[in-house]
């Protein structure tokens, strides 16, 4: 109470600028904490139905695509209480980093955590849509070659090379720097002094947009895979409903990464090619927009589940009448054809979609 008096004493004793400071610090304080408020409640929503999914599936590949995603929550959650509890210290402090943080230790750490928790959640959002694309495009090699101890190695191998090009700058002795609206602290774009300060922004931001790209890529190409199997009526697997509801999770994903994380990629490729000059308020306006991709990613495994597309098929259907039987149909049919295939000896194979190949018995089991 007294300290909050004081602020308050002390904002009605200056002019009226600094009234304006002291009420866009108190609401810049508010935003942080609900929005760290919001993003730690959704992914551990979204991180509380993925392990109740994981722990009752015994697919292989759908098992692979729930260990993937729930890393991913779980890299959006530690963001949000890592960077979230540094941005309401950095404001509690009134951004006096020269005060708080004279040796530049707060701002490396800062930078680096900015750095592993943007690419992380874009490279295990890309190595997601590659392991679908192979389990689609190619179910044998999927189910025979990529087991389980490699995709928890190539989840490693995701973190570890996002962490090596966040502490990157503090080995090449080119430490995080406070950016001009004193909140954050990111590469050297403002004040570059050589070409290794150019350099290392500009590889942020292109294996940022690579990854991007190889979503959009591997989405793609499983999307039209199984429609055209669809249209051709030559896919006969049983277990396509989980890969259609995968799919849309991953495009979600993908469409939540590009709209997110799109604008800083770009604004950091443009200011490393000193095609423009910097905007302190546009890249602080891209950087919050990039935060809400770890508060729009949990949604996705919340909001595009089989039984909440069901409920929603069911609303429209009463609401709308016939209008929707055909799709209610569809959905209905699409739901209930959901199967494991049992073997005693390995997993099946990711999609048994190959003309002449033996119908195995099959058990039938809900998937929530």
């Amino acid at each position: 109470m007294s300290a909050n008096g004081s602020s308050e004493s002390g904002c009605r004793s200056e002019v009226r600028p600094t009234n304006n400071t002291c009420f866009q610090k108190e609401l810049s304080i508010t935003a942080s904490v609900i929005s760290m408020t919001v993003g730690i409640f959704s992914n551990s929503l979204a991180l509380f139905i993925l392990l109740k999914s994981y722990s009752g599936v015994r697919i292989k590949s759908r098992a692979s695509f729930l260990l993937f995603a729930s890393s991913l929550v779980i890299t959006d959650l530690l963001g949000h209480l890592i960077n979230g509890s540094l941005v309401i210290f950095v404001y509690s402090a009134e951004k006096k980093w020269e005060t708080f943080d004279p040796y530049q230790i707060i701002c490396s750490i800062f930078g680096a955590c900015m750095v592993f928790f943007g690419l992380s959640p874009l490279f295990l959002g890309s190595a997601m849509a590659v392991e679908r694309c192979i389990g689609v495009t190619r179910p044998i090699f999927h189910s025979t070659v990529l087991t389980s101890h490699h995709m928890k190695r190539l989840l490693g191998l995701t973190w570890l090379l996002a962490a090596l090009v966040a502490v990157l700058p503090v080995m090449l002795s080119r430490p995080y720097k406070v950016q001009s609206s004193r909140s954050w602290c990111f590469f050297h774009i403002e004040e570059t002094k050589d070409w290794l300060d150019l350099l290392l922004p500009l590889f942020f931001s292109l294996l940022g947009l690579l990854a991007l790209l190889l979503s959009i890529v591997c989405n793609t190409l499983t999307s039209c895979v199984l429609i055209q199997a669809k249209l051709r009526r030559k896919h006969h697997c049983r277990s396509t409903p989980y890969h259609i509801e995968m799919i849309c999770q991953l495009l979600a994903i993908m469409l939540v990464s590009c709209i997110c994380w799109g604008p800083l990629l770009i604004h950091v490729t443009i200011l490393s090619t000193r095609a423009t000059d910097e905007s302190p308020s546009f890249s602080l306006l891209t950087i919050r927009l990039a935060t809400w991709n770890q508060i729009l990613d949990p949604w996705v495994y919340i909001l595009l589940r089989k039984a909440v597309l069901r409920k929603i098929f069911m609303l429209l259907q009463g609401c709308c009448g016939s209008k929707f039987n055909t799709l209610h149909r569809w959905q209905r049919s699409m739901l209930h054809s959901s199967v494991e295939t049992s073997s005693s000896s390995a997993d099946p194979p990711d999609c048994r979609c190959l003309s002449k190949l033996p119908v195995r018995d099959v058990t039938i089991k809900s998937i929530t």
